[in-house]
């Protein structure tokens, strides 16, 4: 079956092809019964405008991009499903990208696929890849580290701080053997969370133990695997608590410490991060530090969405954690 045009919509209609685009494109110039007249003729012959022709003419996609190397897991579902949300309120639809390939992410900014882009961690952006889109003036919203321009922002969470105030929760408590779940390496929020873990119990003159530094890679089966592993090889030294670097891993962690007959928290305290929705489900519930996900992605989209209209210049927002206490974390029995 043939395509249908906006020629068979204007012959259907009996108007010129004009009047057919003037009220698919909600141009003031026609007298509503005959936009209301187009416009049914238009949807009984169920025609697709041709986009890419709009396209080329008005300059904008009405899209924006989010680059990630990943969306799985709790945290993803809910930043993209909030980013979509906020997308819709302003008019614009949300493109997910989800690579590893520079050169397809390049291609993908650079050839004006969307009007602005948003992009989170892993991806290698590097000095010389911005460079570029300042001069192309691409409008873009990092997440994963804190950067201005003229043309670009960013919307960060403070994982440095939040590793540093959930270890002190933990050393607060009594606690002097805290091992910390490690995610990803290459990932900011990872390492930065681990920074200030570090931090704290160097303040506080406590041991730092290689061995107490588990890799969990933000999932929970990884983690599952990795405690039992730890529990194996290192049962005469167990922690008193585990610090995890997101509540996926701290999931995992319990579920690890459950199978080997531990206690949690009487025995063994565990504190997440991200307060993610089934955390306050779970059993024991999860004491985690709250990253205020949502607010992150709404921020994040009405700041590209003003960089696009030109209506503020890039700034760089951080957003901070709170610790949200549960039944997963106690006072140590020793």
């Amino acid at each position: 079956m043939a395509k249908i045009t906006i020629r068979d919509v204007a012959k259907e209609a009996g108007v010129s092809i004009s009047t057919v685009s003037n009220a698919l494109n909600d141009v003031d110039v026609l007298n509503p019964a005959t936009k209301q007249h187009v416009l049914q003729v238009a949807e009984r012959l169920n025609y697709v405008p041709n986009l890419n022709g709009k396209m080329l003419k008005s300059g904008k996609t009405m899209m924006l991009g989010f680059f990630t190397t990943s969306v799985s897991g709790p945290y993803f579902y809910k930043l993209i499903e909030t980013m979509s949300r906020q997308c819709e309120r302003h008019g614009y639809g949300l493109n997910v990208f989800v690579t590893k390939d520079k050169q397809v992410i390049m291609s993908n900014i650079l050839g004006r696929r969307v009007d602005g882009v948003i992009i989170y961690e892993e991806l290698k952006i590097d000095e010389h890849d911005i460079e570029v889109m300042q001069k192309d003036k691409i409008k873009a919203v990092f997440l994963d580290r804190p950067f201005s321009n003229d043309t670009m922002g960013s919307v960060t969470f403070d994982s440095y701080t939040a590793g540093y105030e959930a270890t002190k929760y933990l050393i607060g408590l009594g606690h002097k053997r805290i091992a910390y779940i490690s995610g990803v390496d290459t990932m900011s929020d990872s390492v930065q969370r681990r920074e200030g873990y570090l931090a704290a119990l160097r303040e506080y003159d406590l041991p730092i133990d290689p061995d107490y530094i588990v890799q969990g890679y933000f999932e929970e089966d990884s983690t599952f695997n990795a405690i039992k592993a730890f529990i194996r090889m290192y049962a005469n030294k167990l922690p008193s608590a585990f610090l995890a670097g997101n509540d996926l891993s701290a999931m995992g962690c319990i579920q690890a410490l459950k199978a080997h007959g531990y206690e949690v928290p009487s025995e063994v305290s565990v504190v997440g991060f991200d307060d993610v929705d089934i955390a306050q489900y779970f059993s024991p519930p999860l004491t985690t530090i709250r990253n205020p996900i949502a607010r992150q992605a709404i921020l994040t989209v009405d700041h590209l969405v003003r960089l696009i209209q030109e209506k503020e210049q890039g700034q760089s927002q951080t957003l901070t954690g709170e610790l949200i206490v549960r039944g997963s974390s106690h006072i140590p029995n020793d």
